[in-house]
């Protein structure tokens, strides 16, 4: 492999957006449709523009600092991945020094725009960095990394209800396992795509741990979900363009596994990527709700 140590200070902030993944924007957008599901949802169609100001920029900032401590827990393990050889800490492009002052930098902005909310959303978001730090090292001891992943990328889902309500109500909850469902899905995807990389060097994954059974158990929980989803719009009695959307949403799994019902991994990753158009739609059902009543 080789090592490339940048030189200028160009290349050193080209290392620095690639570690924060802001030239792979997908991860940001799917840690942001659950986001604003919860603010439009807790906010009953009008959300505080403030909220979705700072829980936006509070996406960015957050997905951009799990990347960075996901690519420090990895640094090991990305040089033998063929996918992830070139990433910036396992190139040698920047130093682990380096990628953790960035992390702290990150979390100091996302704290100073939660401080802008309320004391509960505040408390929250100490869970919420915890979550961030942490998720990236399961990989090296559970098959199921996807569901603290879930949980990480649905806190703020929580934290809007928080911030929009000064309140944790039930249906809070339930969009968070609906999103944890979500991340096992689209994650277990992405990690199909890696699969025999990961064996080989003992990363753990719901990919290997699901096996033969992975289409099957994909199909499981997008079942799962879509029941869930249509559990939600009952509850809050959402109207027509909510469940117009949880049918394009299993239409759209149902493409996804079509599409990768031969395991290749160019299909995998396709599928996964298709998941944004998942976000977007739930996203339009909940707008389409508030403009029809």
């Amino acid at each position: 492999m080789t090592v490339h140590t940048p030189t200028s200070g160009a290349a050193r902030w080209d290392a620095y957006w690639r570690l924060m993944r802001f030239d792979k924007p997908i991860g940001i957008l799917l840690l942001l449709w659950p986001t604003l599901w919860a603010l439009w949802l807790a906010g009953a169609g009008s959300p505080s523009m403030a909220n979705v100001l700072i829980f936006c920029t509070g996406v960015v900032l957050m997905r951009a600092a799990g990347c960075i401590m996901n690519d420090v827990a990895d640094r090991d393990f990305d040089p033998h991945v063929q996918r992830t050889r070139v990433r910036p800490l396992a190139a040698g492009e920047l130093t682990v020094r380096q990628a953790l002052a960035a992390f702290v930098v990150l979390m100091i902005l996302a704290f100073l725009l939660v401080l802008m909310t309320n004391a509960l959303t505040v408390k929250l978001a100490f869970a919420g960095a915890a979550l961030a730090s942490s998720y990236p090292f399961f990989k090296r001891f559970t098959h199921l990394p996807q569901v603290v992943l879930g949980v990480a990328f649905g806190w703020g889902m929580v934290m809007a209800f928080a911030a929009e309500t000064e309140s944790i109500p039930p249906q809070a909850w339930l969009l968070l396992l609906i999103n944890v469902l979500w991340s096992v899905i689209y994650d277990t995807l992405y990690a199909m795509v890696d699969r025999e990389d990961d064996i080989r060097i003992g990363v753990k994954s719901t990919a290997i741990l699901f096996g033969r059974h992975d289409l099957l158990i994909l199909r499981i929980l997008k079942v799962a979900m879509t029941g869930l989803l249509l559990w939600l719009g009952l509850w809050l009695d959402l109207t027509w363009p909510w469940f117009a959307a949880v049918f394009v949403t299993f239409a759209l799994f149902a493409v996804q596994q079509w599409r990768v019902r031969s395991r290749e991994p160019a299909a995998c990753f396709g599928a996964f990527l298709n998941n944004n158009y998942v976000g977007l739609v739930l996203f339009a059902g909940i707008l389409g709700h508030f403009a029809n009543v």
